[in-house]
């Protein structure tokens, strides 16, 4: 008797499984939040130079704004204010005749810092740490940062759940993300931030991954793509408080407390959240295992129906000996087949990741503020995942995979053809292509897990994490590729989804399959795995 079929016996999307993934989408929710806080909290907020060093006596001071401006600060080109720098010496010829400005009139950097505007946000990095002008770049900095923690973090935690346990290591991830998320938020210094951010990207990372395999390690065959697909969409609701939250919190230490805080219940909660039965028995711990899966029984009014599974039956069924190897990250490449998901895998990873961002710093938004345009982007999430549940049952993950990431290509190559003055156009191709890149990252998670052993699941999806993060970091740098051709980072970013595309066309189907326990029954042939079912009893064929 397989695991599949014991959860098939016990419901294996019940009572027990619901209350998993309402409890763990607690922490979930602030994903997106953490993920998306630099649109809110470093925010570059309309700025000049303070022009309290060009006082003269006072005469400065009997003019209104508008005209201590128009002679202490250039205008540009554009017809907006110069942002980092201002005459050394007001101009009051200015006042009669602003035509006058000649690019002969010396000017100096701010001397006495800027002045910024905070009808909107109240106070930002930018705000906090005069992150503008020469210091401009630091401020980009910070997201980067933490995306190269969550690098990091991915791998780490993939390895040390797949040793530790799935329970254990969540917990961990909890505290640490609550601890250092929080001291972020009391930082004096800009590098006393930074590092904060990075360790926060190292801990959350484990939420990320570790939430996504407990779900999909304890639903049936026949569930798992609820689970995977339907279950992301506590990413969606976490984006639309990030956008509500932001709207009445313009602080940024305020507004890190406040999107942290929901990890204070999840840290009460998690003593409900059970081990992985699946990660326990291929574990030898077939004790524990058997507890869970009464409870899971007695839960899901389903004890009557194992009553003949015992923990020696289920130590037996698995084929487990006594002595358990303890398996690492290069357990993923030492056998052909391994390695093939290994590569396969992190590419598909990278371009889906790699494509998704390039995307999203090329769609400059609707012409609204930040908070109504953030809320527009996770609104559009919610049908385009139901379409990839339903799509996902009928066609099947790699076909829904492959569609997904070349499709968002082909919008990116469009693009490149529809004239700027077409905008609308290009923001519907735009947002389709981001939708599109949306629906893959969601397939993506969920074909992960199916493909992966359980004894090394979890280290399998923090590489692919890891690799994906990668993706992430290298995206911005490609638009600086405009200089030598305009259109080059479009080529790029819809080059790289086609080919992701067409490499995921090498993974195996999981869809109605046994999700592999061991590296060795991904050395078996795949047609022996795969299950029919009739009523809620699969039978292997």
């Amino acid at each position: 008797m397989k695991f599949d079929k014991v959860l098939s016996k016990i419901n294996g999307f019940g009572k027990f499984q619901i209350a998993l993934m309402l409890v763990q989408g607690i922490s979930r929710i602030t994903l997106p939040c953490h993920f998306l806080m630099n649109n809110f909290i470093a925010v570059v907020p309309t700025h000049h130079c303070d022009l309290s060093s060009l006082e003269d006596g006072g005469l400065l001071g009997n003019l209104t704004q508008e005209q201590r401006l128009a002679v202490g600060v250039p205008v540009r080109g554009d017809g907006k204010l110069e942002t980092c720098g201002m005459y050394s010496e007001p101009q009051y010829q200015l006042l009669l005749s602003p035509s006058n400005v000649t690019d002969h009139i010396p000017t100096v950097p701010c001397p006495s810092g800027w002045v910024y505007d905070n009808s909107t946000f109240q106070t930002t990095l930018v705000t906090e740490w005069d992150l503008v002008c020469s210091r401009k770049g630091l401020d980009k900095a910070t997201a980067t940062i933490f995306f190269i923690g969550v690098m990091f973090g991915a791998p780490t935690f993939g390895f040390l759940s797949d040793r530790f346990g799935r329970r254990r290591m969540l917990l961990v991830s909890y505290l640490a993300t609550m601890f250092f998320a929080m001291v972020s938020s009391f930082s004096r210094t800009y590098l006393m931030f930074v590092i904060m951010r990075f360790l926060t990207g190292v801990a959350i990372a484990g939420i990320s991954i570790i939430s996504v395999v407990l779900n999909v390690e304890w639903c049936g065959v026949e569930n798992r793509t609820f689970a995977g697909v339907i279950g992301s969409i506590d990413w969606t609701i976490g984006s639309m408080i990030l956008c509500g939250v932001a709207y009445f919190i313009n602080e940024w230490r305020v507004l890190i407390v406040a999107v942290t805080s929901p990890l204070i219940l999840s840290v009460i909660t998690w003593w409900w959240i059970p081990e992985s039965a699946r990660w326990l028995l291929a574990n030898g711990r077939a004790e524990e295992a058997h507890y869970y899966i009464m409870k899971c029984a007695k839960i899901n009014n389903r004890v009557n129906c194992v009553a003949d599974v015992t923990p020696k039956s289920l130590l037996e069924s698995a084929g487990i000996e006594n002595e358990m190897k303890k398996y690492t990250i290069l357990d993923l490449v030492k056998t052909p087949n391994m390695r093939k998901l290994v590569i396969c895998s992190g590419v598909l990873w990278f371009g889906v990741a790699f494509t998704y961002y390039g995307i999203s710093l090329n769609v400059t938004g609707f012409g609204l503020n930040p908070h109504l345009t953030q809320l527009v982007f996770s609104c559009t999430e919610l049908p385009g995942k139901l379409i990839v549940y339903f799509s996902l049952n009928v066609v099947g993950r790699r076909p829904c995979q492959m569609a997904a990431i070349i499709l968002t290509g082909v919008c990116i190559f469009i693009n490149i053809f529809v004239p700027n003055d077409l905008w609308i156009i290009r923001t519907v191709v735009a947002v389709c292509g981001k939708g599109l890149a949306e629906a893959a990252f969601t397939i993506m998670f969920l074909f992960t897990a199916e493909f992966y052993p359980t004894v090394v699941r979890q280290n399998g999806i923090g590489y692919t994490s890891f690799v994906a993060r990668l993706g992430v970091s290298i995206a911005p740098l490609i638009i600086l590729l405009d200089d030598v051709w305009r259109l080059l980072p479009q080529v790029i970013y819809g080059a790289v989804a086609v080919v992701a595309g067409l490499v995921a066309s090498k993974l195996p189907e999981t869809q109605n399959t046994r999700m592999p326990e061991f590296i060795e029954d991904v050395e078996e042939p795949r047609s022996t795995k795969v299950i029919q079912f009739k009523d809620v009893s699969p039978t292997v064929i």
